[in-house]
């Protein structure tokens, strides 16, 4: 897409969306919206969860924020240490931080849930996982997702190394 065939409107029924989960727990239709209307520094996507599933792992950023608007169904909200019911109009903040931070929003209704998400894209960027201890950096993405980027690492912080090994 080039800067001309950009337009700065997008309406959500009219994104095409694609599959993104894995295994069993996690299932969800990403539509992508920010770039689509020319946003540079700010991310935007539109999240399709189905019953009983959850779009991604329970986590937190380092460097970047997210905020999540709900446009239809129900669910819940894990932030830290904390459930929430959540449902059609809530507004989520995910400020950067550590593991009293991490977030996640699962669908416990018998409808989709259907959610913005809308995030900062500073970068690199790390990304905790608390509940599997591992954490991901990662530079140049083409999306502000490390599964786009040029470069990423992911690894679990019980192997890290001592700042002097090998010196």
């Amino acid at each position: 897409m080039t800067d001309s065939d950009l337009k700065p409107v997008v309406n959500v029924a009219d994104l095409d969306t694609f599959p993104f989960g894995h295994g069993e727990r996690f299932a969800a239709r990403l539509g992508p919206i920010g770039a689509r209307i020319g946003m540079e520094k700010l991310g935007c996507m539109l999240t399709v969860v189905e019953p009983g599933k959850t779009a991604f792992p329970f986590h937190v950023h380092h460097n970047n924020e997210e905020m999540f608007v709900v446009l239809d169904g129900t669910g819940e909200y894990r932030f830290g240490s904390e459930v929430y019911p959540i449902r059609r109009g809530d507004v989520l903040a995910a400020p950067a931080g550590g593991p009293d931070r991490a977030h996640q929003i699962r669908n416990t209704g018998d409808t989709d849930l259907h959610y913005l998400g809308i995030s900062t894209k500073a970068e690199p960027e790390v990304v905790e996982y608390p509940d599997s201890n591992k954490f991901t950096m990662f530079s140049q993405s083409t999306d502000g997702s490390p599964m786009t980027a040029r470069v990423r690492y992911v690894g679990r912080l019980e192997a890290s190394l001592d700042y002097w090994d090998g010196e």
